[in-house]
């Protein structure tokens, strides 16, 4: 963090925390002196440690969607010369692939139980992170409006472990080479 950075917190940490406001007063006047605290030591590697590259959770969810549904072809190709029929051709082989890879690392099902449409009412103890209101939306909770999306949830979240190599820890797809 940088001075800046550094000033912000300070400032908005002594209005919210009268303890620490005074301890800052103290250390600005020259009337507390901080204690540097040893730093613990890492342990240094040996031999038979071995690091494992880092790859994104992002970008193993990716590959696995382009893998299985091969997504990123579907996505980056220019579908304007293809008919309606050839591209939900396409699709439906996308969607079938890429709802498997959903289901399988996440379990993904409803949030709300309710059908499209029913009316349902939203308390003032609910969590404003589990619904979004749309239309007028006037005053104080409980409102009841129709539910227009039913809205969706992870029941898991199991990505893989990768084990690549860090020289592709972002490939999406590796690249596909025909000997003959």
């Amino acid at each position: 963090m940088g001075r800046l950075g550094l000033a912000f917190s300070t400032f908005f940490r002594v209005l919210g925390d009268a303890e620490y406001a005074q301890a800052t007063r103290q250390l600005a006047e020259g009337n507390l002196r901080l204690e540097a605290k040893p730093v613990p030591e890492t342990p240094k590697a040996t031999k038979t440690d071995t690091l494992k590259p880092t790859r994104s959770d992002a970008i193993t969810l990716l590959a696995a969607l382009q893998r299985e549904s091969r997504f990123v072809d579907f996505v980056q190709e220019d579908l304007s010369g293809y008919d309606d029929a050839q591209v939900g051709a396409a699709a439906r082989d996308v969607h079938q692939g890429a709802r498997q890879v959903l289901n399988r690392m996440f379990a993904i099902k409803p949030l709300r139980t309710e059908v499209e449409g029913d009316s349902v009412e939203v308390s003032e103890g609910d969590d404003a992170g589990c619904f979004q209101l749309v239309g007028k939306v006037e005053g104080k909770p409980p409102y009841r409006g129709s539910l227009n999306h039913h809205g969706w949830e992870a029941g898991q979240c199991e990505i893989p472990i990768w084990n690549g190599s860090a020289e592709a820890s972002s490939v999406v797809a590796p690249a596909e080479i025909e000997l003959s």
